[in-house]
């Protein structure tokens, strides 16, 4: 197996963990931004504040973006086993 190989493979492999976890640490962020700056306005300073919306809108973005998340990890997995299966056959 040539080494460029392994690098594109471990490159495909970040690129698809940025993108299952981008949405989702993109919106505890910004509902951690949001909270925090109500609590600063509010001054209301409890720390479990923060926990439930951002675990509601984390939940709600993965099962609203599920399916594709199963579909592009499919996609990869399916990819690899090609790969696999050509490194096998090969002499």
């Amino acid at each position: 197996m040539e080494p460029t190989v392994v690098v594109d493979i471990g490159r495909e492999a970040l690129i698809i963990t940025l993108m299952m976890s981008g949405p989702m640490l993109g919106v505890g962020l910004a509902l951690g931004l949001m909270v925090g700056i109500f609590q600063a306005v509010t001054q209301i300073h409890e720390a479990t504040l923060t926990f439930i919306p951002k675990f509601l809108g984390i939940a709600l973005v993965l099962l609203f973006l599920m399916p594709w998340m199963i579909m592009k990890l499919m996609e990869y997995t399916f990819g690899l086993f090609d790969m696999i299966a050509k490194v096998g056959l090969s002499p």
